[in-house]
């Protein structure tokens, strides 16, 4: 059941409901996931803002293996067609870039009520506000929702994430880079 909410925020009661146990019942097994490092929960942006924010994290299965296999997906081509491919992604870029992350970056997502979203805000040293959008196309579009939320946390850099390889700018002063490129930034950053 976990794995069908895999990048999406963690309504506890709606899974507590399915398995007639309590919310808390859940909170406590998700800890306890993440505590063993088979889930990663992306607590919810939590700067400033007169914006109402969704303040439910949002729920990974750190190992995109496992996620395929309890979503019984055998093989990459039905993986391309199946509904969770661009959740699949999102959440192997996160589990990515947190691993390399040095612990003065905290990471988080934003989400406001009227639902402008920044799948991943990198907060770093010297007030550092990197807002990323990830996206499985290789020909990223973005949303006026994307733009307003960087506004909103006031982010320095502007980012897509994608699976290309190119880089290229797009425009409102946004970054677009491969996955391999961001990673090697992040390394040599840190």
């Amino acid at each position: 059941m976990l794995a069908h909410y895999h990048g999406q925020q963690a309504v506890l009661s709606e899974i507590a409901k399915s398995l007639e146990v309590s919310h808390t019942t859940i909170r406590t097994y998700l800890d306890i996931l993440q505590d063993f490092f088979m889930v990663r929960q992306l607590q919810p942006w939590s700067g400033n803002t007169r914006k109402r924010l969704v303040k439910s994290p949002k729920i990974y299965i750190r190992d995109t293996g496992l996620l395929h296999s309890l979503l019984t997906i055998p093989s990459f081509e039905q993986l391309m067609g199946h509904p969770l491919v661009g959740a699949s992604w999102e959440g192997f870029v996160i589990e990515n870039i947190s691993t390399l992350l040095t612990p003065d970056w905290v990471s988080s997502y934003y989400r406001s009520s009227n639902q402008s979203e920044i799948d991943l805000v990198l907060e770093g040293p010297a007030r550092e506000v990197w807002a990323i959008k990830i996206k499985k196309s290789v020909s990223p579009t973005l949303s006026s929702g994307f733009y307003h939320a960087c506004e909103d946390i006031q982010a320095t850099r502007k980012l897509v994430i994608y699976s290309g390889s190119d880089q290229f700018p797009m425009k409102g002063g946004i970054e677009v880079i491969g996955l391999v490129a961001f990673l090697k930034m992040i390394r040599e950053k840190n």
